[in-house]
This record gives structure tokens, sequence and C-alpha cells, in this order.
């Protein structure tokens, strides 16, 4: 072999900047999106808010769009003329033959109607160690104690337990502060009785035993549940009704026990320290009129950006390295509207193919939840696969039955006896109505909801319902059994 030099013609896909600027806004989600534009106001002075642009365009759906599922509506009888409306859903006006928004439309500054800022009257959120903390430093302890005490706040997992030995308490402590394993272990015993009670446990059978200990003793089954708690918990999620037998309790009495442990909370630590609720922004809305659904973008999700005329002429007339820096500004924004537009573009059509594809969701509720897959979607508006994936991620329509991500009406199709196909989110709603109807004290397994399932035409296997059902945090069949 010699090297040698050689010609070719070949095509391949290049990715410009202004592709690739599109492909980024794309997966962008509104908050992000917000940021971005805020930047590019900022540095590119041939941006500006486009105060006279329209909003969103609206798509009607035709009536057909909607067919009526008669298995759904069999199941979820008038579901749809009780599906709850959401406040802030946009009303459609006779008059302009558009939605119209009551509330202020703004650009998303984060805001509230006062003018502070979210963030300013947002309380940054305690931690356990904090709140823990903060008690310890109300409570008269002495020197050595409180040393004690800080060290075995600093070792507590997020769930409140304490999992590493004492041994390992005694070695963090600083080498000024000699203490046993008694005095760690007497400090630990009292910071249990913080709040929440239960922090600093070894395990359950303890974190439960010192909540209960902290009940009025005149509280029905008390004794019973600390009976519970502390001998027989393995054999509690295992066997309730052999235990009643068991230890001669009535099913009254094991039934109380049972909820007194319940009200219980087995992580304290889960109780401080929570994350703040993120609120999530509309892309668009789905509204109903005159049995057609139609979609609306969310002014606030698509922001209107143009081109300042003044720096434009002066981009046009100027030379040198001025002209060149507002040419190569002016390029940027047109770029950047360009790519806003198509976004929204793409955004409106594919949260529309979306309603008309799951209009019967809308209608009758998650039974009636068909299969879709992002080709079937990328096909319909003649876009790239990947294009849907982007753009239906942390993107979310609001519709009156609540608000959903768009990858929420995406999903996997199983066979039925009548040669259809019946969506995964939809058996996996049935499963749920089924757990919520069947016997307190006799559970359905989830071979008998497989059953049932098949009986209705849905040709599932019971190991796919023991997956659906996990997924959505049913406990087993023998752990849904409840006495009398």
């Amino acid at each position: 072999m010699k090297p040698a030099l050689k010609l070719g013609v070949s095509q391949q896909l290049s990715l410009t900047p202004q592709l690739r600027q599109a492909i980024r806004l794309l997966q962008l989600s509104a908050a992000e999106l917000e940021i971005e534009i805020r930047e590019a106001l900022e540095s590119n002075p041939l941006l500006e808010q486009d105060e006279s642009g329209e909003d969103g365009d609206t798509e009607a759906l035709p009536p057909e769009a909607a067919p009526a599922d008669e298995r759904a509506s069999a199941a979820d009888g008038d579901a749809g003329d009780d599906a709850p409306h959401g406040d802030d859903l946009p009303e459609w006006s006779e008059d302009t033959g558009e939605f119209s928004f009551d509330r202020p439309r703004g650009s998303g500054s984060g805001t509230d109607a006062e003018g502070d800022s979210l963030e300013a009257r947002t309380a940054a959120p305690q931690s356990l160690a904090d709140y823990l903390q903060w008690q310890l430093n109300l409570t008269p302890l002495s020197a050595r104690d409180r040393a004690i005490a800080e060290a075995l706040i600093e070792s507590l997992d997020e769930d409140g337990y304490l999992r590493d030995p004492l041994e390992a308490i005694r070695a963090a402590l600083d080498p000024s502060v000699h203490a046993s394993i008694e005095e760690i272990e007497a400090v630990r015993h009292r910071l249990q009785r913080f709040d929440p009670p239960g922090v600093a446990s070894r395990d359950l059978r303890e974190c439960l035993l010192v909540q209960i200990g902290q009940l009025d003793p005149g509280t029905p089954h008390l004794e019973l549940a600390r009976d519970l708690a502390d001998r027989h918990l393995e054999l509690l999620a295992r066997e309730q009704q052999r235990l009643a037998g068991r230890l001669g309790v009535s099913a009254e009495d094991f039934a109380g026990a049972t909820a007194l442990l319940r009200g219980l909370n087995p992580r304290p630590g889960n109780a401080v320290g929570e994350a703040i609720t993120e609120y999530v922004v509309p892309d668009a809305y789905a509204a109903k009129h005159d049995g057609r659904w139609r979609v609306r973008l969310n002014p606030s999700c698509t922001p209107s950006l143009a081109v300042n005329r003044d720096y434009e002429r002066m981009a046009a007339a100027s030379r040198g390295s001025d002209g060149s820096y507002l040419k190569g500004r002016l390029q940027e924004a047109r770029w950047l509207i360009r790519s806003l537009a198509q976004r929204g573009d793409t955004l409106l059509k594919v949260a529309s193919c979306i309603v008309r594809q799951q209009s019967a969701f809308l209608d009758y509720g998650p039974e009636a939840m068909r299969p879709l897959t992002l080709r079937e979607v990328a096909d319909e508006i003649g876009v790239h696969e990947s294009t849907v994936s982007r753009i239906t991620t942390r993107k979310y329509l609001h519709t009156p039955r609540g608000t959903y991500e768009f990858k929420h009406f995406f999903s996997v199709g199983l066979a039925t006896s009548e040669g259809g196909e019946a969506s995964a989110t939809a058996i996996r709603a049935m499963i749920r109505k089924l757990v919520e109807e069947e016997s307190a004290t006799r559970p359905m397994s989830d071979a008998a909801i497989a059953v049932e399932l098949n009986r209705r035409g849905i040709a599932v296997a019971r190991r796919t319902v023991a997956k659906y059902r996990e997924a959505m945090n049913i406990p087993a069949s023998s752990d849904r059994c409840r006495l009398g």
C-alpha cells in the first residue's frame, strides 16, 4: 500500500450555526427560553421586544377528530361532562374568534402582582440539620454534650436515621472531647425526642417506638401498636391475618392498632427540608368550544422579537469595523427571530397533533388514552422524529383535565382481542381502578387483575400487571389486605 491522493464527491449534513441554534432552542423549557431571550436582548443592541406582534396562532380541530371510544365511555360514564376546568384556562371569545387571557400576560419576568421578585419572596428550604441545630441551640446542654449532639446531627442521613456506628461518631469528635459510647448513646436518646420525633434512630422499630412513646397514654389501641412495632414488624408486613389470630386479638383491635402505626412517620427526616415546589408554565392550552378542540400557544412562552430599525439602517450605512460588528449582530438577530418562529410553529403543530390524537383522553379520561409514538407525530407534521423528541421535552399542555408534559401523551400499545391496541397509560388506569374497587379484605392478586383485563379484551400477562403496579407505587395484594 502506498499513500496517494484521491479526489471524490460526497454528501454530508453540515450543522451550520443557524441549525445548531434552532436545535438548541427546540429543547429549551419555557424558563430556559426566557433566560435565553433576556441574555440575547442584553447582548445584542439590534434586538428588541416586538410590542406590536400578535400572539400565537390558533388551530381548530374538526369534531370528527374526537372518536367516541365505546369502551372508555362505558368505563368512565359522563366523565367528559364532569371534567374539571382549570381556572387559568383561556376563554374563547366569539367576537374576536380566538382565546382571551384574563390574567396579566407579562413576559414571565418572575414577579408577582405586587412587582416583587418571586425569588425574594420565597424562603430558602431549611435542611434537617439546620432545624435540629436550631432546637439544639435552645436546649440547655453542657459543652461536651453539645459537641456530641452536633456530631450526631451531622451523621444523619436524609431520612433522619443514624446509620454510622457509635464508634465512628466518637472518632469524629474533637480530640479534646473524650466521650464514652454510653455518653454518646445518652445524647442520641435525647435527640430522638427532638422534632420530628424519631430522628437519630437506628432502625424502623426504634423510630416507631419513639413516636408511640410521645402519644397520649389514653390513645386507643396504643399498647397493641407498641407490641406490634416492638416484636412483630416483619410478620406484620407479610401475614396480618395469621398475626391477629396468633396474638389472640379481635379484628377490630388489630385494625385499630395497624391504623395507628400507619399514621406514624417511618422517615422523620423527610418532614423537614423538603424541596420547594416547582410550578410549571404551560407552553400551550387546549380547550373545547362547540365540540371542537382548539390549541393555543401561551403568549408568555412565545416571545416576539424584532430588529431595531434604527440600528438596522446604521448597519447598512456603516463601513469598517463598526459596520462589520453591526452587520454581524444583525445577522445573529435575524437568525434568532427565525429560529424562535420555527420553534413556535413546531410547538403548535406538535401540540395540535397530540390533542387531535388524544382527544378521547381529554373527553373521557386516562382509560381512553390511545397508543402514540414519536414517529406517528413526526410523520403527520412532516419533521424528523428527533425534532419531536426535543420539542416534547419539558413542554407542558394545559387541558381541562390538568397540566401534562407533552411526553405524557405518548405510550406504547398492547394488543386487544378485537385486533386493536390499548395504550400502557390506559392499562395502568384500569389497574388502578380495579384496585380502588376491590374488597379491602380480599384484594386482587396480579394474576386476578390480569384475568380481569383479559376478560375485557386486553391481552396482558401477570408480570406486566406487576410491573405497572409497582411503577404506580401500588403495594402487593398481601400488603393491601385489611381486616374487618
